[in-house]
């Protein structure tokens, strides 16, 4: 599993520049949701595919809805997305 530092990493080599506020703010919603990093690596991914940027209340409010229904891994988010029809992936 990749952590949040190397996952920002390899974005930024992908083209995906963040500034310094949105690395603040994206670590403040892990520790905000005490998010395990392969769940904010999801919310990130689950953002910028959805919202085709960063997004920080989007990115909050997803780590909020997996802590709210117990998801701890990718697979139990994207089963959950799916299931309940939330938004396309």
């Amino acid at each position: 599993m990749k952590t949040v530092e190397e996952f920002l990493l390899f974005l930024e080599s992908k083209g995906f520049s963040f500034g310094e506020d949105v690395i603040g703010f994206i670590y403040f919603g892990k520790a905000y949701t005490n998010a395990t990093d392969e769940l904010v690596i999801t919310a990130i991914e689950c953002t910028l595919k959805i919202q085709k940027k960063f997004d920080g209340s989007f990115f909050v409010s997803l780590l909020e809805m997996f802590n709210d229904n117990e998801l701890k891994t990718k697979k139990e988010v994207i089963g959950f997305i799916k299931r309940n029809h939330l938004f396309p992936l």
